[in-house]
């Protein structure tokens, strides 16, 4: 699994957000729709307003169930990262993220099975080897390097920890 463990200062998650359940195989189509319904240019809009790392679109989970069932509900944002004295533009929704250590995992296949399958094996492989544990905050996939059609991608996995 190729990680690396970031310390990162306060930033904020920038976009427009939606109330969506958590579907753990496939395609979101709840999400689909979301994005989907966001014209062109808001993307563009975006993109040019993001400024730190996490770097691009972002795809952010936020107030998840602490036991993740699926079906449960969720706060998702297509949105950006900007630093905290970033002016935010009316009509956007955003979080307060605070700083804090992230795990990245770096994922590159058929999308979204492929980011599925690796942040199930975060779960049994990585998390029970290694001296971290999820912390409260948002989870994070930045699409480094996604086709045209989104149905392969090189993606970030950005996951708040603290010392187990």
């Amino acid at each position: 699994m190729d990680t690396r463990i970031v310390d990162h200062p306060a930033f904020r998650l920038v976009g427009h957000a939606a109330r969506v359940p958590l579907i753990h195989h496939g395609v979101n189509p709840h999400i689909q729709r979301h994005v989907a319904a966001l014209p062109a240019e808001e993307h563009l809009r975006l993109k040019v307003l993001g400024n730190t790392d996490p770097s691009g679109l972002l795809a952010v989970s936020d107030d998840l169930h602490p036991d993740l069932d699926d079906g449960s509900e969720l706060t998702y944002l297509h949105g950006v990262a900007v630093s905290p004295d970033t002016p935010i533009p009316g009509g956007l929704d955003f979080i307060e993220v605070p700083a804090g250590i992230w795990v990245v995992i770096r994922t590159a296949g058929p999308y979204p099975q492929t980011l599925q399958k690796t942040w199930a094996a975060a779960a049994a492989e990585w998390f029970p080897s290694n001296p971290w544990r999820l912390r409260p905050g948002p989870e994070i996939v930045a699409a480094l390097k996604p086709t045209n059609d989104f149905s392969t991608s090189t993606c970030e996995l950005w996951l708040p920890i603290e010392p187990a």
